[in-house]
């Protein structure tokens, strides 16, 4: 009796000292959101207070020069800012958000500057990644026009930036890589130009609510998107609420 009373309380102290080092393994990536062209960082501090809500460590990656320079140079500070996470947090890898610009930015870093290695997942909401036939694109932000904004053309369709960006495959290494985005995007048309190929989760918001209405910036804010961000980065399913506030 006693030799197995000691075994029952030998199993359960295992039991007992395991569990800090499973929910140590469970914690979640550390969260970048990297924002749109204009985007102050103030304006995603409400998505970033959803993030924090279900646990994840939330960072806010404002685009250099608010995102009208070359995308290609703001992705460079992006993997700067992406080291610095990891050194913070002590994370090996973490999960990037990005919306509309902030989508190029993240995909053009894990393709060109390693991120491959550092990002788990990556999130776009209404990213043109095939560009935008808008012919105005900062006239929708009231900064006039394109000339001198380079990000601005670089998101064009055929510009070159795109052209390099989507040269081979859409999908790099083992990023898992998922698009929201909305008929309603009044930005990226036409709206697939959001989507990526080769293994890419793309979701249409009203293809699950056809009843939800939201336009470009509201893909940032957003309650039923936020619940696809909130799948997405937990690798599962897209399951849309479609009542979610």
């Amino acid at each position: 009796m006693i030799r197995r009373a000691l075994s029952l309380l030998c199993a359960t102290l295992g039991t007992l000292l395991a569990v800090p080092v499973t929910a140590a393994a469970a914690a979640p990536d550390p969260v970048i959101i990297v924002n749109g062209t204009f985007g102050p960082e103030f304006f995603y501090e409400p998505l970033a207070a959803r993030l924090r809500h279900d646990g994840h460590r939330v960072f806010i990656f404002q685009l250099t020069n608010l995102g009208t320079g070359d995308i290609a140079l703001t992705s460079r500070d992006l993997g700067a800012f992406v080291a610095g996470v990891r050194t913070t947090t002590g994370a090996a890898r973490v999960d990037l958000v990005g919306h509309s610009q902030g989508g190029l930015v993240a995909r053009h870093y894990v393709k060109f500057l390693g991120g491959s290695s550092t990002v788990d997942s990556l999130v776009s909401l209404g990213s043109p990644h095939y560009g935008t036939a808008i012919a105005n694109l900062a006239a929708f932000f009231g900064a006039g026009n394109c000339i001198g904004i380079v990000a601005c053309q670089q998101m064009a369709v055929g510009s070159e930036f795109l052209a390099d960006l989507n040269a081979g495959d859409d999908t790099i290494g083992s990023v898992r890589y998922t698009n929201l985005y909305t008929l309603y995007d009044e930005l990226v048309r036409p709206i697939a130009n959001a989507t990526l190929r080769d293994g890419a989760t793309n979701v249409l918001v009203q293809s699950q609510c056809p009843l939800r209405v939201v336009d470009h910036l509201g893909l940032a804010l957003d309650g039923t998107v936020y619940d696809g961000i909130h799948d997405a980065l937990r690798g599962a399913p897209v399951s849309l609420n479609c009542w979610a506030v």
